[in-house]
């Protein structure tokens, strides 16, 4: 059965009425307190541990993990740094703060939990708008209206759209008057060097020689851990780098009356078999400082016995140290 030309015409028309006329999407709404989904939370680093053994002191724990003995001892609730025993089990890192600030930038999810202050705006051209405090009474639910977007009637073609929100226009920049200077403020995140230490870049350090003398014995990966420089009783010990003391005394067996400066975080040095030590734990020193006196404490003869360590590792000075200087 074929159909004439305007009964076809009739059955298009119908169906793009029916197309025009179709309901427009729900309108899901969220009950005030829900609650975003929860952000994953990140695992903390394992943290790196050392069990002490027999015979080990925290001073020479800390020389061997290049840290500061006295931060050693607070991480792991040590009132007294000479009292370990064989079997403890130290932490080598500072433990995790208990809450941070959010950094700059950061965006923070906070659930709704309660109607704020709403603000409601008359259609029409130099309205004010209009607040409703907080604490009035809330509409029942026969005045509360929920504003649709209807198609308008001029436009009945099913791909019409709503037009996009324009983007909200940024704050208008700040004038300069002209002939001052802009101040430039410090980042809060930015992380600030220790007292007379150096970057954490080896390139930085420039060492000098701590003590003229001739060399009696040399680094050794299964035997000495430094130089040892031959002198007199009361020649100078100098610091070999910029630093800060992080040990004074003579707790570590076999180094007498010894000196540690911490360069940097890469860097160590030590200063051993002092006759006299000058400064004190805390204390920054600048290079070529004097800070002891060439003794034989803990040696058969006097002499410096010298170290310089790399992340609690020893190294050959010898590598590290410019010519020595007639």
């Amino acid at each position: 059965m074929k159909l004439g030309k305007g009964a076809a015409l009739f059955v298009i028309v119908a169906a793009a009425a029916g197309c025009a006329s179709r309901p427009p999407a729900p309108v899901v709404e969220r009950a005030p307190g829900a609650q975003a989904p929860a952000a994953p939370i990140a695992r903390p680093p394992a943290v790196k541990t050392y069990t002490v053994k027999r015979g080990e002191t925290l001073f020479g724990i800390a020389l061997d993990h290049g840290l500061d003995y006295r931060e050693l001892a607070e991480w792991n609730g040590i009132s007294n740094a000479s009292v370990i025993r064989p079997g403890d089990v130290l932490r080598l890192s500072p433990p995790a703060a208990t809450a941070q600030a959010p950094s700059e930038g950061a965006v923070q999810v906070r659930p709704i939990t309660g109607p704020g202050q709403v603000e409601s705006r008359p259609l029409g051209p130099g309205a004010a708008p209009s607040q409703r405090k907080p604490d009035a009474a809330p509409r029942t639910s026969d005045e509360t209206t929920i504003a649709r977007i209807e198609p308008r009637a001029s436009d009945s073609r099913p791909e019409a759209q709503a037009p996009a929100a324009r983007p909200p226009a940024p704050p208008p920049a700040k004038l300069e008057v002209p002939g001052q200077i802009a101040k430039v403020e410090p980042s809060p995140q930015a992380a600030r060097p220790e007292p007379g230490l150096e970057p954490d870049d080896e390139d930085t350090v420039e060492w000098i020689w701590p003590a003229r003398g001739r060399i009696v014995a040399r680094f050794s990966d299964s035997g000495s851990k430094g130089v040892d420089i031959a002198g007199r009783i009361g020649d100078p010990v100098l610091a070999s780098a910029p630093g800060r003391v992080v040990y004074s005394g003579s707790g570590l067996r076999g180094y007498g009356k010894l000196v540690i400066i911490k360069h940097n975080k890469t860097y160590l040095s030590a200063y051993a078999h002092n006759n006299q030590i000058l400064v004190k734990e805390g204390q920054t020193v600048a290079k070529g400082q004097k800070i002891g006196e060439v003794g034989a404490t803990d040696a058969d003869s006097p002499r410096l016995h010298f170290e310089i360590r790399r992340l609690g590792k020893p190294v050959d000075p010898m590598k590290f140290l410019p010519e020595m200087p007639q």
